[in-house]
């Protein structure tokens, strides 16, 4: 068995080793995974966070020992907050750029430093800490800050995400760990009767004519939902759906809502 890290900002995780295949998901900088088969310069990966598995290319996988990956299974888990992020390299002039939900790995407060075996990396910005007395909150301005980020299938980033991709990572943003789809998403928490009834932070899912998960959204204030459909973007909400206030047509139809927080 061997194990991996993202170094990069970004990895597209593909459905099939090809790069014009779907891509399912991504994985963010510091997040760490299980390496199960290689295939022709590909890695099928299963990422630690959400238990997700797809293929990466070989090339963009940081290898790091058994050791590194159990301690990193183990320790308690800093999240960049920005939406945007600049990291510096101890060995080198260039800072890049990281995005919202980034793991910090073995993350030193003092010095605001992390570090990959051996590298040291310096990080400039928030760091994400689960707030029990405003969670609601935290996970409503959380929510919001993605707010035209463009509609990516497989996307987890604020220059491309889903529907799904952004409940996780905004719940993530508040020490929340849940998986990675709307159809496994949808198994947690507390059904709630009435739209009315919900409360902001609550995940409210959406189904098609065959009754099969399709969409999810997090609950605002004043009747309204946060989601991501063509960008991420604010409607109405009732107990039918989503009302689209520029098509003037309800979009997605609601089947429940559920209270994780």
């Amino acid at each position: 068995m061997e194990y991996g890290i993202a170094y990069l900002s970004i990895i597209p995780v593909r459905s099939e080793p090809d790069h014009r295949s779907e891509m399912v998901t991504q994985i963010l900088f510091g997040e760490h995974f299980k390496v199960l088969e290689k295939n022709n310069g590909w890695c099928f990966i299963h990422l630690f966070y959400d238990d997700y598995e797809g293929w990466i290319d070989e090339k963009m996988c940081y290898y790091i020992t058994p050791n590194v990956y159990e301690s990193l299974s183990n320790e308690i888990s800093f999240v960049s907050h920005e939406i945007v992020n600049v990291v510096q390299r101890a060995k080198k002039e260039t800072p890049f750029m990281i995005v919202s939900g980034s793991n910090l790995p073995f993350y030193n407060s003092v010095d605001k430093s992390f570090k990959i075996d051996d590298e040291q990396f310096y990080f400039y910005g928030d760091i994400s800490e689960k707030k029990e007395d405003d969670m609601r909150a935290s996970i409503t301005d959380a929510a919001l800050n993605y707010v035209d980020a463009p509609y990516l299938w497989g996307g987890r980033s604020p220059f491309g995400i889903d529907c799904s991709g952004l409940t996780q990572i905004v719940y993530k943003l508040n020490g929340i760990k849940i998986p990675r789809d709307a159809s496994q998403q949808v198994e947690l928490g507390k059904a709630i009767t009435f739209a009315d009834k919900s409360l902001p932070g609550d995940l409210a899912f959406f189904d098609d004519e065959e009754g099969n998960i399709i969409h999810v959204g997090i609950v605002l204030n004043d009747k309204k939902i946060i989601h991501a459909s063509g960008k991420v973007r604010v409607d109405l909400f009732d107990h039918q759906g989503i009302f689209n206030n520029e098509t003037k047509k309800y979009s997605h139809r609601l089947r429940v809502i559920k209270q994780i927080v």
